[in-house]
């Protein structure tokens, strides 16, 4: 007979109860909602949370709930349109605030405390804002330039060298006055990439490309990035900038953002439940980053201040509490010499690890060795573009910046590319850290694409997309159950367990479901019963050979497997490659496709014969199969 022991039916209906645990969230659906968050990222207070509410009863506009979660508020709507008014006027009234756009769950708070949550939905059945940016990799080789020009300028001074140092192109040009000079010019322009040098399989490959030639009696020295180094660049040009873009995200409240390099040089970004992209643009745009200078203690900050300007080779600037402090305008190293910076602790106080490359190492240890006792000031500068009305239309402005002396401290002892800068709040330590280690652009990034979709157009998508699947399933179910009878009643429960399930792993892993990813589950739905049409269609022919019903049953599942595991696998591969080498809505199609090859083949093979065994397993003497077709008794 055909039976499964106890344990193995319990272990297959127990995947399939927790299946269908793990898909329950998506049966609430959505609130329109405003997600509000503070400026520092401190948490928000209840009297702010009242304001809120003063201001949408003020202005007449109904909302469903308003509470704290976590350190952030979230007030529900009824309706997308009371979402927007009550966006524009809690702009108004929490002008430090950030305000944005969302969806928030309906799912119960039992199934929320053991962290079940719905789909993740993407951009086309949300809502929300999409941005296509291309990284200027041209601007980011010359950018990097910049920095070798103004180590070489200081060194040839340092040397007494006369000499002409200029930028053309993808290359450094130096002139060097006095013929005499030229071999300890070279020397020093060797040495430039000392300990900097690029591993390529396991060997040191230079970075700088040095030439010497003879012009007009003068020596002339062109360096190049070779070409290593140009691709690796370039590459973290791309990279930087992705992550920056990542991370900025996070200022919006944007859940399920995507944020993700497409081709060689664009960054595809696209933010679910955004509908202001105005402001997403702000944040997207804006730079952050560090100068280290000395402090100027020579003269009275105070006196500055009330004259109105700063002593001649000195800036003058303001700590957080609007203390004046007179700071020397030569930059010892800045933000974009940063290689890498980590939130960490000083004697228990809040602290950032900062790490810096060789040639902002080599002037902080000059500037150190020479200036023992005197402080030092880290300035921290936020370029915030302004929005501006051109045409009707916001467009992004000349940028707003905003410049804050952030420490001072004396320098105690002499160090170089490793040191800590304190006096910071944690938020305000974890924050920095963020923003240094990826919150400055590597390179110019300019918007060739962008698009909103409102949130009706995402929820007809996704009305039209359960439509499309019911209505796929419902077809399948009843062309299966009038073909095979009761064995084609059984494969539909197990169709059914195959939906749950495909959705029950989308939800706890948190796929993002994008509307190609339906059609992958509409796909996946007409896919899953070809298995058992495979062992149905076995088991006829084993009766039809005189077989017993049960040694049918038997046959039809052992002598299919290998056929339909060639079947499921090979397509497995297509949806593997497609995932692999796709992008956007390619790889939305070929997530769901994947884990729906997995489902149907475990419900397909497994589930079904279950059922067929409880059906027929028990019975020790069966005359007749109810699978359709004409077979024998």
């Amino acid at each position: 007979m055909n039976r499964y022991p106890l344990w193995k039916n319990a272990l297959i209906f127990g995947i399939v109860l927790v299946a269908t645990i793990l898909a329950l969230p998506n049966l609430f659906g959505d609130d329109e909602a405003v997600f509000v968050s503070r400026n520092d990222g401190e948490p928000v207070q209840q009297s702010t949370l009242m304001t809120m509410t003063d201001a949408l009863k003020k202005d007449k506009i109904e909302y469903l709930s308003a509470g704290l979660e976590k350190d952030h508020a979230l007030i529900r709507f009824s309706s997308a349109d009371d979402q927007l008014k009550a966006a524009d006027v809690l702009r108004d009234a929490l002008p430090n605030h950030v305000v944005a756009l969302t969806l928030s769950s309906r799912t119960p708070s039992w199934l929320q405390a053991i962290g079940l949550k719905p789909m993740a939905l993407g951009l086309d059945l949300r809502g929300g804002v999409h941005f296509l940016y291309q990284v200027d990799l041209e601007k980011a080789i010359s950018q990097y330039l910049n920095t070798y020009e103004a180590d070489i300028r200081r060194q040839l001074r340092e040397a007494k060298i006369r000499n002409d140092v200029r930028l053309e192109g993808d290359a450094l040009h130096v002139s060097i006055i006095e013929p005499a000079d030229g071999d300890k010019a070279e020397e020093i322009l060797n040495k430039l990439d000392t300990g900097d040098q690029l591993i390529q399989l396991g060997k040191a490959t230079k970075r700088l490309l040095i030439d010497r030639a003879e012009v007009g009696g003068r020596t002339e020295f062109t360096v190049r990035l070779s070409e290593a180094a140009l691709k690796e660049r370039q590459d973290f040009a791309i990279q930087q900038n992705t992550l920056t873009l990542r991370n900025r995200v996070n200022a919006l409240g944007v859940s399920e953002a995507v944020v993700q390099r497409q081709g060689l040089d664009r960054i595809l970004v696209e933010l679910p439940g955004v509908q202001d992209p105005a402001e997403a643009k702000r944040v997207l745009s804006s730079t952050a980053t560090l100068e280290f200078h000395l402090l100027d203690v020579e003269n009275d900050p105070y006196e500055a201040e009330r004259r109105g300007r700063a002593p001649l080779g000195s800036e003058l600037e303001h700590e957080k509490n609007g203390t004046p402090r007179l700071l020397k305008r030569d930059v010892i190293a800045s933000g974009d010499q940063l290689v890498d910076a980590t939130q960490g602790y000083d004697q228990g106080r809040p602290a950032v690890n900062v790490r810096l490359s060789s040639q902002a190492a080599r002037k902080m240890l000059d500037t150190t060795s020479q200036n023992l006792g005197r402080p030092m000031a880290v300035l921290y500068i936020e370029d915030t573009p302004t929005l501006v009305e051109r045409d009707g239309k916001q467009v992004i402005g000349e940028p707003k910046r905003k410049e804050t002396v952030i420490n001072v401290a004396t320098i105690q002892g002499v160090f170089s590319d490793r040191f800590r800068i304190t006096g910071l709040t944690p938020f305000e330590a974890q924050n920095l850290a963020l923003q240094l280690r990826a919150g400055a652009l590597a390179a110019p990034i300019v918007p060739v694409e962008e698009r909103t979709i409102g949130p009706t157009l995402g929820k007809e998508n996704i009305a039209r997309g359960f439509e499309a699947t019911l209505l796929g399933y419902f077809l399948v179910v009843a062309l299966i159950a009038v073909y095979y009878r009761l064995f084609g009643v059984l494969a539909n429960v197990a169709l059914l367990a195959n939906v749950v399930m495909l959705i029950a792993i989308m939800s706890f892993l948190q796929f993002v479901l994008t509307l190609p990813g339906i059609a992958g589950i509409v796909l996946t739905v007409g896919m899953a019963v070809d298995a058992n049409v495979l062992i149905f269609e076995r088991i006829r022919e084993e009766v039809a050979n005189g077989n017993t019903p049960q040694a049918s049953i038997r046959a039809g599942f052992e002598k299919a497997y290998s056929t339909i595991v060639d079947a499921n696998l090979t397509t497995l591969i297509a949806a593997i490659v497609l995932l692999a080498f796709g992008t956007g809505a390619i790889k939305g199609f070929a997530v769901t496709l994947a884990i729906g090859i997995g489902t149907s083949m475990f419900t397909a093979i497994t589930v079904t014969r279950a059922l067929v065994n409880l059906t027929y397993g028990g019975r020790s003497q069966v005359k007749r199969l109810s699978i359709g077709g004409r077979v024998p008794a």
